[in-house]
């Protein structure tokens, strides 16, 4: 099938006006990245030679400023497709939507390539969504028994003739916590599944998941599994209270288990099969990675083949493999230089490590021998009761999840425009983030409370040059 079989005449036209002006300007595309200001701090270049100098609200957006040939092409199309709003089959542009799904594109969670909104202003929900399963795994390796009838993901919508599996309620209670000269508030938020189309069997497991940010996906993959895996310490041999743990999990590619690297707990191994299983979860778009239909089973569908091509499918996955960086901003102020050593002194640097060398790739040599910086060990931590989900995953726990990575924090109120963190957006500031910290990061989080208010504030303007 042709690959722009997806895309209307008027999209087409401008995809192939891009490619043109990207071959004759080939040159600029395949040249060395200019000097960096700032050459005495390395760490500016948080992406590397994929860096980029934008702090304004299409800082997520950027393609790698060195980028060549075919994978040029490739992010033009991908681009396309990701923010593309899928409908219901049959139609001529964008069909296979549903018959269940969260989300009609991709943009719409992850907005601007950024941070997904928890809800709307009317409070219903807008990219949380609510992964599902029953107690014990379904194979060898640790995967999800399925809820019958409900599947692995909770579709809060649905398509003409097919009712949606449910909704789901949050109310939150305002908790207050002492912190030297100042107090804070956090929220706890208590969820109800409601208006199933069926009753929910007992002993059902379920986790809100917000869409995080995909810039910068395509360097986390190329880090070596060693670099990562030189980090962990799963039996706290050094007893340092800190105990990185390896999640592994399916390839869907390949049936076996293989490192996780993506995801709130560590659960996909590939960019591919993140954005393959994003299409197939939240969209119900098939693929040739997940070619069933994402219907109850109570409902049955006839298989109509795959609603977008494995080309179509890679040329996504090259789209986010190739998002650039945004460079960290205000190095040289006396306030990040104070925070980053308040950030190191009160062991934060233990988990969200700053710095990795992506390996050697010579079919991707964008990507290659980059020195990266962003602030995640990638592995899994055990975060205390206040965040668990109790829902576990692969080789994670209900209270572990991964150290998600900081760079480019510092841009989301002018990229997303809010502040909610965390992995279902109870944070409503980098403050109520790091006081929900728990189990292994208990300690770092107590420190940060007997912090004086100005030396808080120092470490919030060094998270905020990230």
């Amino acid at each position: 099938m042709n690959l722009f079989h997806y895309f209307d005449l008027g999209s087409r036209i401008n995809i192939y006006c891009a490619i043109l002006l990207a071959l004759f300007t080939v040159t600029a595309c395949n040249r060395e990245p200019e000097a960096f200001p700032y050459q005495e701090n390395y760490e500016i270049k948080s992406g590397g030679n994929q860096t980029v100098f934008d702090a304004g609200s299409g800082a997520y957006s950027h393609a790698f400023p060195v980028l060549y040939g075919t994978n040029i092409f490739m992010h033009e199309v991908g681009d396309g497709a990701f923010g593309a709003a899928f409908v219901s089959a049959p139609a001529n542009l964008n069909p296979g939507l549903g018959p269940v799904y969260n989300n009609i594109s991709c943009t719409n969670c992850h907005v601007h390539d950024g941070r997904g909104l928890p809800f709307t202003t009317s409070g219903s929900l807008s990219g949380l969504l609510f992964r599902l399963s029953m107690p014990g795994t379904s194979d060898a390796i640790g995967s999800s028994v399925e809820v019958p009838g409900f599947g692995t993901q909770l579709q809060d919508k649905s398509v003409y003739g097919y009712p949606a599996e449910g909704k789901v309620s949050i109310n939150y209670k305002e908790e207050l916590i002492d912190m030297l000269e100042e107090q804070a508030s956090i929220r706890r938020p208590e969820y109800t599944i409601n208006q199933t189309y069926k009753p929910l069997p007992a002993g059902v497991l379920f986790s809100p998941r917000m869409p995080p940010p995909v810039f910068g996906l395509g360097l986390i993959e190329a880090i070596g599994e060693d670099e990562i895996l030189s980090h962990a310490d799963e039996e706290d041999k050094n007893n340092d209270g800190i105990s990185g743990k390896p999640n592994y999990v399916l390839d869907v590619r390949t049936g076996s288990a293989k490192l996780g690297r993506f995801g709130w707990k560590a659960e996909s191994p590939t960019v591919e099969q993140q954005v393959a299983s994003a299409f197939h979860e939240d969209m119900g778009i098939t693929t040739p990675l997940y070619p069933s239909e994402t219907v109850a089973s109570d409902f049955p569908l006839p298989n109509t083949g795959h609603d977008i091509t494995d080309s179509l499918l890679r040329s996504v996955t090259r789209y986010v493999q190739t998002l650039a960086v945004p460079a960290r901003r205000n190095l040289t102020k006396e306030a990040v230089i104070r925070g980053k050593a308040l950030f190191t002194n009160l062991t934060c640097i233990k988990c969200h490590i700053p710095s990795h060398k992506t390996a050697t790739n010579v079919a991707f040599k964008e990507v290659s021998n980059q020195q990266i910086f962003p602030y995640s060990d990638l592995l899994l931590h055990d975060m205390g009761p206040g965040l668990a989900d109790n829902r576990p995953s692969f080789r994670a726990n209900g209270q572990e999840w991964r150290t998600p990575p900081l760079w480019g924090i510092g841009l989301t109120q002018v990229v997303n425009g809010h502040t909610f963190f965390l992995h279902d957006g109870r944070a409503r500031s980098l403050t109520e983030a790091i006081l929900w910290h728990g189990g292994e990061a208990q300690k770092a989080r107590d420190r940060f409370t007997q912090l004086t208010k100005a030396q808080r504030q120092d470490l919030l303007s060094f998270l905020g040059s990230l």
